[in-house]
């Protein structure tokens, strides 16, 4: 770390020790770790030991707060392995697997001693650090369509001061990547249309999202995101159990099934299209469903196609019946016969399974 950002950072400090505000604290060290590079981190720790001062110990137990997010079990590459990469995949392994070189203290360690240690002697409000209680959780569309979910998680201190919501942007349309992330007052949840869910469950899907997005090259991303991204997984580790790869229930909530023949058959390709990502209705998803998806990958009945209008229609007055999504079924649901009928649309595996019968 240079000894100009070196000497920010230590200023910074000197403010948040007359604020005394954990959160700000927390915020603050979880920007500052998004923008070293994996192989400052040794050195700047170094360099804040060697310093001592409140300010060095309050951003040696800050940064140690936030940087609880790298797992003790990770095969991971080391320091010197980081600085042969390029800044932006330097920086995506050292969010995931940083650690010293071989033989020596991983860098998870030597950031906990090293946060431990700084936090003696310093104000009693630097210990409530990352001491957190989630208090509740929601989950729910972020737009009319579910192109985007919230995952918000409520949490307090144990002196009950800042209570604030981590709220993540989880992404829909390419496969569960979390592109934006906030922490906000509670308030902030007013606004919002989020159903209650168990905290174990919206942590897993934070863990998850974020997961994912590592594994995406070039992920379409918010700027804010990485500023924000190691508080959001250090505040969803602090859930106990969290629930990996837990299903939606959306699916189990759908009462409205219309009482026609065929129309079960329906449903059920219904919910192999929507798969796991059933809160995303929109116009588009609609259309593709019926005039791409169905003629190409279905084999139904003459009573399922006929029953299918009216559980797509029933299956988006549950999602809040939104005008466009109505009229874009009205558009396309009269071509479906011919559509279903012609043997051209069949894809491969349908091709198959119907010379197999």
């Amino acid at each position: 770390m240079s000894t100009s950002a070196y000497t920010t950072a230590i200023t910074q400090a000197r403010d948040l020790l007359r604020w005394r505000s954990p959160l700000r604290t927390e915020l603050w060290a979880a920007r500052l770790t998004a923008a070293l590079r994996p192989a400052e981190v040794q050195p700047l720790v170094r360099q804040l030991t060697e310093d001592g001062s409140p300010e060095a110990r309050l951003t040696l137990a800050a940064l140690a707060t936030v940087q609880t997010t790298v797992p003790d079990d990770v095969e991971a590459a080391t320091l010197d392995d980081m600085e042969t990469l390029g800044d932006e995949a330097g920086r995506a392994a050292g969010q995931t697997a940083a650690r010293e070189p071989a033989g020596d203290k991983t860098l998870r360690e030597t950031l906990r001693e090293a946060g431990r240690e700084a936090a003696r002697g310093l104000p009693e409000w630097v210990g409530r650090m990352g001491q957190v209680v989630c208090e509740q959780a929601w989950y729910g569309k972020a737009d009319r369509y579910g192109e985007q979910t919230l995952a918000a998680l409520r949490f307090r201190y144990p002196d009950d001061k800042e209570p604030h919501v981590l709220i993540v942007g989880i992404d829909q349309v390419n496969g569960g990547l979390a592109v934006d992330a906030a922490v906000e007052e509670p308030k902030f949840l007013d606004d919002l249309d989020l159903r209650s869910a168990d905290p174990a469950v919206v942590a897993g899907r934070v863990l998850d999202a974020f997961e994912m997005t590592d594994l995406v090259m070039g992920a379409p991303i918010a700027e804010s995101l990485p500023a924000v991204r190691p508080l959001a997984l250090a505040r969803a580790r602090t859930i106990q159990d969290p629930v990996r790869q837990a299903p939606d229930d959306t699916l189990s909530r759908f009462l409205d099934l219309p009482d026609l023949p065929g129309a079960q058959e329906a449903f059920e390709k219904l919910v192999e299209f929507v798969g796991d990502r059933p809160l995303w209705w929109s116009p588009a998803r609609v259309s593709r469903f019926l005039t791409s998806w169905l003629p190409r990958e279905a084999i139904l009945t003459d009573a399922a196609v006929s029953a299918m209008p009216e559980v797509v229609r029933a299956w988006s007055r549950f999602h809040g019946a939104e005008p466009e999504v109505l009229r874009q079924i009205e558009a396309d649901a009269p071509r479906l016969p011919a559509l279903m009928a012609d043997e051209s649309l069949a894809g491969l595996r349908k091709r198959m399974a119907q010379n197999d019968r």
